[in-house]
């Protein structure tokens, strides 16, 4: 997939990537202009097993994917063509150690123009596609899964405090969080937690 993604690309040209999760927060690699930016026909969705970076094949963990159906607002992050070779290579390393992407060009709506950029998709026929998740199934992994760069809630949590303050707002996300900290504030407290008031956590 990386050799058909760089073909694709060309080289000739400055890289686009598009950013709906860590790499908000966390892009590793340098770019030389960053934008908010919002794609249509997928939305961000915390659906995808996570066996290396958030969890561990015994005990697997969350992180996003990019679904077909609504859109999603992020950033674009634009990175010179003299050094896309070497941002592909070690995104691969971190996205995709095992495969489980389906890496698209998508067309991306900025303030300033449409950009075609690089964007890591799940398919819902994949087998790291979580399906729809009950509340408790979320609070188990959220209180118990952790892989080699951190626990599933932190990443969670801190990919929502970035899309805040790019004044990204995703109602879903925040939901998932709530319940997960009243969760376990109430296992602290030693107290059985509240039942949640909000919709299935199956919504987009």
């Amino acid at each position: 997939m990386l050799d058909r993604v760089i073909e694709e690309w060309g080289g000739h040209e400055d890289l686009w990537l598009f950013g709906y999760g860590s790499l908000i927060w966390r892009p590793d690699f340098g770019f030389i202009e960053r934008h908010p930016a919002r794609v249509h026909g997928w939305h961000r969705a915390l659906k995808m097993w996570s066996r290396v970076n958030r969890g561990t094949v015994d005990n697997p963990g969350l992180v996003f994917g990019l679904l077909s159906g609504g859109s999603c607002r992020g950033m674009v992050f634009r990175v010179p063509a003299a050094d896309g070779l070497e941002t592909l290579g070690r995104l691969w390393l971190r996205e995709m150690p095992t495969g489980v992407y389906d890496p698209r060009w998508l067309d991306c709506a900025t303030p300033h123009a449409k950009v075609r950029a690089l964007a890591f998709t799940l398919s819902r026929r994949s087998p790291n596609f979580t399906g729809e998740l009950s509340d408790e199934r979320y609070r188990q992994i959220f209180a118990n899964a952790v892989g080699r760069y951190g626990s599933s809630i932190d990443y969670a949590r801190q990919t929502l405090l970035e899309l805040r303050r790019h004044a990204i707002h995703d109602a879903a996300l925040a939901r998932l969080i709530q319940l997960a900290e009243s969760h376990l504030s109430a296992a602290a407290d030693g107290e059985s937690p509240p039942s949640s008031v909000y919709p299935p956590a199956s919504q987009p």
